[in-house]
């Protein structure tokens, strides 16, 4: 099977094409350029892949030229704008990327005959935030006070109008995840990143909203999901729905508590103290309820909250220490791929 994988240089990005090509998939990727250190970078991932193409979705046409060259079986649409201080800084370019370039890989894909499925990747905060303490489902309404999750609900909200009026026959299926963290993620003004980058300098970490909850997931649990999803729409199944990929509940953590573990699997040199600046608006509660993808699709997560920080510091402190990247990340998927049960995402074909 053949995959696009739209955003491939990004974090999630690197982690689903290597799933991928450890699973025996031909992977194609297209994204903007890769960030300086990256896990991309770092695992020389651009060797591997079938087509390695450096595209602003915001281009219809350089996008649509470059998935008619792919020529992908399936898509997973990731490529994205994706944090919310840097949407405050940039909306425009947040909303142009989020929502015209969603719009632009789906009516790419439309005029793309070999497609056979695509997944568009959304995120936990398309919905409308009422602050409550269960998780949202599928069927919430959506909202965003932010540019980023503003952004975000628009290009989900644009994708249902697509499935239901482009007249397009691919299959087609959104997914929502929340916060994953994983080794190799280099994005500035993410926690875990923040975490580590400051641990490993033995300089103390500032925190600026340590009573936030947010739902912790490894990067590759989410991705699973993803896959499930993508075999479901090649089986005929599941398209036009929407379905939410978080962990349970017992993995809805303060961000304080959070970097207090991350501290202490660390080690020496880790300290924390609190960010006292204005801050810009972000949610202070914000869960998803998977039960829906549990028990259609069959997915849950195979790592539990402290395996998930044991990995992700594991992974970071063996490749600080000059271990190669992509052994490392090779290694970790086998023991993950090793968990799943025998009928498995994204199995080779």
């Amino acid at each position: 099977m053949h995959y696009l994988v739209t955003g491939h240089t990004g974090f999630k990005g690197a982690w689903l094409t290597s799933l991928l090509l450890a699973q025996g998939h031909r992977v194609s990727g297209l994204a903007l350029d890769p960030t300086a250190g990256s896990l991309y970078v770092q695992a020389g991932l651009g060797a591997s892949l079938d087509h390695d193409l450096r595209v602003d979705i915001r281009d219809a046409e350089a996008t649509a030229r470059a998935v008619t060259e792919v020529g992908p079986d399936v898509v997973l649409h990731l490529a994205a704008q994706p944090l919310v201080r840097e949407s405050y800084r940039d909306p425009r370019t947040t909303h142009e990327t989020n929502v015209l370039g969603t719009f632009n890989v789906l009516e790419a894909v439309r005029s793309t005959p070999s497609v056979q499925a695509q997944v568009i990747v959304t995120t936990d905060k398309v919905y409308r935030n009422v602050r409550q303490i269960w998780g949202y489902r599928e069927d919430d309404a959506l909202g965003g006070v932010d540019p980023y999750s503003a952004s975000k609900a628009a290009a989900d909200l644009l994708t249902q109008s697509w499935i239901a009026s482009s007249g397009s026959t691919v299959p087609t299926a959104i997914a929502r995840a929340g916060n994953v963290v994983g080794g190799g993620d280099v994005c500035a003004e993410r926690l875990m990143v923040d975490l580590v980058a400051a641990f490993s300098a033995g300089r103390s970490v500032r925190l600026r909203y340590p009573d936030a909850v947010r739902p912790w997931q490894h990067v590759l649990d989410c991705l699973n999901g993803y896959l499930v999803l993508a075999d479901e729409l090649l089986a005929g199944r599941q398209a036009g729905e929407a379905f939410n990929f978080g962990p349970g509940s017992e993995s809805f953590v303060r961000v304080g508590d959070l970097a207090t573990r991350v501290a202490d699997l660390w080690g020496a040199g880790a300290s924390i103290e609190l960010d006292e600046d204005p801050q810009p608006h972000e949610a202070d509660l914000l869960a998803l309820d998977a039960r829906k993808a549990e028990l259609l699709l069959r997915w849950r997560d195979l790592l539990s909250f402290e395996e998930t920080l044991a990995w992700t510091v594991s992974w970071e402190k063996a490749v600080r220490s000059g271990a190669d990247a992509a052994e490392v990340t090779a290694d970790q998927i086998r023991e993950f791929l090793a968990r799943r049960p025998t009928a498995a995402a994204g199995s080779a074909a």
